[in-house]
């Protein structure tokens, strides 16, 4: 059979495959979150109807459909243990939109699809909100839009083409109205935003770290942090960006510390800043846990709106509540800073701790040190050095992929493996220093970052994750040691890092121009930061800085809501004008004309919508009691006198009044 063109389709099946290409495009953007068998069941629907459509054969009976929705049901209860929730619903509905095509055979079936494709679009912000995402919803509902004007389009065979420019200017007369909403509505969780259990999966720092945690980071080159500084920015070594602290180890896991002391005999922060601060701006993305990343170190609360930033006593900077909205807040740094207690304290003893029964040569050379450079905490800068230089001289290398670690993590470090990330580096280093009695813990965070010349944002990402040591010394509290500086110096002060494999595609074409993909690389992403910076990020907090700036003292939300009225009625009076402005700038004789023409199609006359004034006339004359019809013929005539005749002494106004003085005829006798 010879291929059809889509212009010698006949309409209903042009109408129907463009209706499933649109379809399949609104389930296509879900493939990355539904069930393989949901992509392959969905795809071999669609192409199932839109070949009973080319070939015109009849729909399955009901019997298939309902085989088909028993399958999806079971499958679903099978992949996700349930038929609610977010990923059981979205499931179900990319199904169900594409089963819903099996039983199209009137408009008012191609409706129902339309209106379930513009609710299936909404389920993709589950996932995500990204510019990319936002580009595809646009297409899909402008391709549903086009399929919708051109179902309400008259019979014939009116061009796709003349439905989608239908569809832009309807979405163009739209966008001033969804940008008032966008700005004005208010913006009240938990109503505002996506669900709870959309950030599943998110990939970050956890609150514990297990040995090949932070390794496996390497391999997310997602965006976890975006700074812009005021002025210049810090060394790219002094970006340490902290997160969780971890002085609790079980021999497998580290954990944050949780002590049964009083709150009296813990350990308080004692931070002492000095130096000019770094001020800086910092876009974090959603990561469900209630941390702030901000530089070391930094004594006063970020300003984050609707939000009450505390510090924890091992100055980590927590929000009350987890962020699972993309975040912006303001900070204040102090890369000069000190804090701990300058002198030995109980809770101290916490930081020295080890599990017993693992990592038995590690112990054994912590004593060797000891012997070597004396114990006790005078010898204490002695013994963190004597570390450091076994790292820098023994033949260590860093690497993202050392292997599994068995039970004796550190001793496999030490003596067997040689080799790790950063997160085997420090275990091992605060392992050995703890067992020369050397209070130490380990941190977590982001160090480093890169650059966007486009748009001067610091980009922070997830392979960017790093854990370093804190010793304590008297005099001195709480110092930062990095260990890995020690194996791989160009990890910390430079832009090199270990970085991720890349596909095929993607190595050999920064392998062909390298410039150039770095150039494109950074304006795609300057473009995402604009819009999570305009759009993601415009919440509640936003709005009510720009009544602010409208003269309003003490705004809320009540006060969004009487903006958003007002600006709904000015723009109803501006339309109300314009349509009476209009009104005026049309002919009045053509209006007046048009007048007459409908009360005699009410007569009976049809077919007059065109017909000059003799014209009509003459209808009249055919068509009605030549009495009744007289006063109406005459009015006509003089109508078109008073147009095209420079004689004319009727006037517009005249023909106005008598038209309204008219006896129209009662019925037609002809």
């Amino acid at each position: 059979m010879a291929a059809l063109s889509m212009p010698s389709l006949p309409r209903d099946t042009r109408d129907t495959l463009f209706l499933l290409v649109v379809v399949g495009w609104v389930a296509f953007m879900q493939m990355g979150h539904i069930p393989w068998w949901c992509t392959l069941l969905a795809a071999g629907v669609l192409v199932w109807r839109a070949t009973l459509a080319l070939r015109g054969l009849p729909l399955p009976p009901w019997f298939w459909r309902a085989g088909l929705l028993a399958i999806t049901l079971g499958a679903t209860w099978f992949t996700h243990g349930s038929l609610l929730g977010r990923d059981a619903g979205v499931t179900l509905i990319v199904v169900l939109l594409a089963l819903k095509t099996l039983e199209m055979r009137a408009r008012r079936d191609a409706f129902v699809v339309f209106f379930l494709a513009f609710f299936t679009l909404l389920t993709h912000f589950f996932y995500s909100q990204s510019l990319l995402t936002a580009a595809g919803i646009l297409i899909a509902m402008l391709g549903l839009l086009t399929a919708l004007v051109n179902a309400h389009m008259p019979v014939g065979r009116p061009p796709l083409l003349q439905a989608a420019r239908t569809a832009g200017g309807m979405a163009l007369m739209g966008a001033p109205i969804m940008l008032v909403l966008f700005m004005l509505f208010p913006r009240f969780a938990p109503l505002w935003g996506v669900p709870s259990d959309a950030m599943t999966g998110r990939t970050g720092l956890s609150d514990r770290m297990k040995i090949g945690d932070v390794a496996r980071l390497m391999e997310v080159d997602e965006i976890a942090l975006r700074v812009r500084f005021e002025g210049e920015a810090p060394p790219l070594g002094a970006l340490y960006f902290r997160g969780p602290v971890f002085s609790d180890f079980d021999g497998r896991e580290w954990r944050s510390l949780r002590t049964g002391f009083p709150p009296s005999m813990q350990l308080q922060p004692e931070l002492a800043v000095r130096g000019d601060p770094v001020r800086y701006e910092v876009t974090q993305e959603p990561t469900r846990q209630p941390w702030l990343f901000v530089l070391e170190a930094t004594p006063t609360a970020p300003s984050l709106p609707g939000a009450a930033p505390y510090m924890t006593a091992d100055l980590q900077w927590m929000s009350q509540r987890p962020m699972n909205d993309l975040v912006r807040f303001r900070a204040e740094s102090f890369p000069d800073f000190r804090h701990g207690p300058l002198g030995q304290q109980v809770a101290l003893q916490d930081h020295v701790e080890l599990p017993g029964g693992f990592n038995p040569r590690t112990l054994a050379l912590a004593q060797d040190l000891r012997r070597q450079h004396g114990a006790g905490p005078d010898h204490a800068r002695a013994l963190v050095q004597a570390a450091l230089e076994r790292l820098r001289t023994g033949g260590y290398v860093y690497t993202v992929d050392p292997g599994l670690y068995g039970e004796h993590t550190a001793d496999e470090f030490w003596f067997d493996r040689k080799e790790g990330f950063c997160e085997h580096i420090a275990s091992a280093f605060v392992i050995l220093l703890r067992a020369m009695d050397i209070p130490a813990r380990i941190v977590t965070g982001y160090q480093g970052g890169e650059l966007n010349a486009i748009d001067n944002y610091w980009t922070v990402r997830q392979r960017d994750a790093h854990a370093w040591a804190e010793v304590w010394l008297t005099g001195q509290g709480w110092v930062r040691v990095d260990p890995t500086a020690a194996v791989a110096d160009w990890r910390i002060g430079s832009l090199d890092r270990l970085r991720p494999a890349e596909g095929a595609l993607a190595s050999a074409f920064r392998n062909l121009n390298p410039t150039l993909a770095s150039h494109l690389r950074n304006a795609w992403e300057a473009v995402n930061n604009r819009w999570n910076q305009w759009i993601l990020n415009y919440t509640q907090g936003r709005q009510l800085e720009l009544l602010k700036s409208l003269g309003f003292d003490s705004p809320r939300w009540t006060d969004l809501a009487y903006v958003l009225l007002g600006v709904i009625v000015l723009v109803s009076l501006a339309g109300a004008g314009w349509t009476l402005w209009e009104r005026q700038q049309h002919d009045p004789w053509l209006r007046l004309l048009q007048q007459a023409r409908h009360r005699l199609g009410k007569l009976g006359l049809s077919r007059t919508d065109h017909l000059p004034p003799r014209a009509l006339a003459e209808l009249v004359e055919q068509h009605f009691d030549p009495a009744e019809a007289s006063a109406l013929k005459h009015w006509l005539l003089r109508l078109e006198s008073q147009r095209y005749s420079k004689s004319s002494t009727h006037t517009l106004g005249t023909l106005r009044a008598e038209f309204r003085q008219l006896v129209w005829p009662r019925e037609k006798i002809r």
